[in-house]
């Protein structure tokens, strides 16, 4: 055996030292198994991908030390690959807007608009509407009225009335209620000028005074202004009268502990502001008293009056083919509508500054509030959108009004009327308003006063066929009652889902027989719902009966009595 040094000692190299043995078991034993081999046999050969993996596999298990570089390694490889390409290029993400939260009605009635004038159905639905029995039997008024004498008053209330026409009608009808319960003289209730309606009309102007006083005379006394002897005590100042700050919705009996006696001890008491100040839900006797100041008690001034009968008649006259019926449609597109219920419609650029003017004008930073996020997509889809001129026609359609029907349309100015009414004035030519179907000179004494404009759009609505209600508000909430109070307990009016509208109207592959079926089975719900008794926390506004109202005959019975 040579000997072994560490170091070179010439130009010669040492002999390599004894190889060491093989580390692995299965190597050191000699004797062959099937399917296996000795060191003496050679290994079976392995591909290039076998090979590869058995070498990383291997600096894996045997350089564990490596896993301490690999974030540093992925950092690296990152870096390079991102280096390659421009921060400048920005994915581009498509987002799909959700079903009905986008206004696509524009481009759904030019799809549909042939379809639906060749649609030759046979049935028109004035002729055909309201045709679904109601198995609860008719109602008729009876709102009885006192014929006894009062009792010395408890003292004098007086009551400011906010809002528009019919927000102020609530605070009149409430005020009687309450001046009855509590044994007090009523004055004639002040209306509060307000900055949106801009109306200084007084109580007189809109309504029949005189009618009202006699109305009431048995059950609420009402006088004109509080007497002087009284006045006296508060230098002849209204200002100066105590005011009782009353929290909407006041019970009743809150009235009685509270209000009463500040009453008895000032003997004149002033309530201001005084809208929905009082519960729906109250005791019959107070319920009573609602009834009849709302229903019999309210009617509109001699020329208000004049004038709208006047265009209930000439809209009769123009439906003669139909057998004196028409359609009114309450509309609200009005700019301080469209503005408020901040929905986004196919204006464009110039919609969003008016609609932003308009919302400042009104609100005053009301919509632009640090944190406040308007979502017009949301809103629609909550069926809170006002329905636009193109959409109320192409409803109107879909439930089977014919071209030729006569409507009446009742709405303050048309934002951008002159776009957002053709498609309408296409759908439905024979279409009135107040301003065609008067002259300048009948309606010059109303001209500049909104709450006397609607109070004749009010009259024309309440005599139609059918009331279609396309935004809801105040208007049609006394509308749609006091049909009921004069046609039998039916409102004979149209509630249109506005949440199944948004997604019918954004429906690109909707076919014109579809969406009538659809709108058909819309209208018939509305027939179905037209009678409906009040619940305890409604509205007698909206539903007289039973409060204002006496079943005469039921279905049942009369079924049982033909048949015997």
């Amino acid at each position: 055996m040579h000997p072994y040094n560490r170091l070179p000692t010439s130009g010669y190299s040492t002999p390599s030292p004894p190889s060491s043995p093989l580390r692995s078991p299965r190597l050191r034993h000699v004797r062959t198994k099937p399917g296996r081999f000795t060191p003496s046999q050679p290994p079976p050969v392995r591909t290039v991908s076998q090979q590869f993996a058995w070498l990383f596999i291997s600096v894996l298990l045997r350089r564990q030390g490596l896993f301490l570089f690999a974030p540093l390694i992925y950092i690296s490889v990152m870096l390079l690959y991102m280096g390659t390409f421009s921060f400048d290029i920005v994915p581009i993400i498509t987002h799909r807007p959700a079903p009905g939260s986008v206004y696509r009605s524009t481009e759904l009635y030019s799809k549909l608009r042939d379809e639906m004038d060749a649609d030759d159905s046979p049935a028109d639905a004035i002729s055909t509407i309201w045709k679904s029995p109601y198995k609860g039997g008719e109602w008729k008024p009876c709102v009885n009225r006192s014929s006894e004498g009062l009792p010395e008053s408890n003292g004098y209330i007086y009551v400011e009335a906010n809002g528009g026409l019919n927000q102020q009608r609530t605070s009149i009808c409430n005020a009687v209620a309450v001046a009855g319960y509590l044994n007090a003289t009523l004055v004639i209730p002040n209306f509060h000028y307000h900055s949106i309606w801009r109306d200084p009309s007084k109580f007189s102007d809109i309504y029949d005074e005189e009618y009202f006083v006699n109305t009431l005379k048995n059950d609420v006394r009402v006088v004109e202004k509080i007497p002087e002897y009284l006045m006296e005590r508060f230098g002849s100042n209204l200002s100066n009268v105590y005011n009782i700050r009353i929290k909407a919705w006041s019970s009743i009996q809150y009235y009685r502990d509270v209000v009463l006696p500040k009453l008895l001890e000032e003997k004149v008491i002033r309530i201001s502001p005084f809208a929905n100040r009082l519960s729906f839900d109250v005791p019959p006797v107070v319920q009573r008293l609602r009834c009849l100041a709302n229903y019999e008690a309210l009617r509109f001034s001699s020329p208000i009056l004049t004038v709208g009968e006047s265009l209930v008649a000439r809209m009769r006259k123009r439906s003669a083919m139909n057998g004196g019926k028409y359609v009114s449609i309450h509309l609200r597109f009005e700019e301080d509508m469209v503005a408020f219920s901040c929905c986004v419609f196919d204006g464009g650029k110039q919609e969003k500054e008016d609609m932003g003017a308009a919302r400042e004008r009104g609100w005053k930073g009301k919509f632009t509030k640090p944190g406040r996020v308007i979502r017009p997509g949301a809103i629609r889809i909550d069926g809170k959108c006002p329905l636009t001129p193109l959409e109320v026609g192409l409803m109107l359609r879909g439930m089977g009004f014919a071209k030729n029907t006569p409507i009446y349309l009742a709405s303050g100015k048309i934002y951008n009327a002159e776009k957002t009414m053709t498609p309408l004035l296409e759908m439905f030519p024979n279409l009135e308003t107040k301003e065609t179907l008067a002259s300048e000179e009948e309606l010059a004494l109303f001209k500049n006063y909104s709450s006397r404009m609607a109070a004749i759009d009010y009259t024309v609505c309440l005599h139609s066929e059918v009331f279609v209600t396309t935004q809801g508000g105040n208007f049609p909430h006394f509308l749609v009652g006091h049909r009921r109070y004069l046609y039998g307990g039916h409102s004979k009016t149209i509630r249109p889902d506005k949440r199944k509208l948004a997604l019918l109207f954004d429906s690109a592959n909707i076919g014109w027989k579809n969406l009538k079926r659809q709108l058909l089975n819309m209208r018939s719900h509305s027939d179905s719902k037209g009678v409906e008794l009040k619940r305890p926390n409604d509205s007698i506004y909206s539903f007289p009966c039973p409060d204002c109202m006496c079943r005469i005959n039921r279905t049942d019975d009369a079924r049982s009595s033909s048949a015997t």
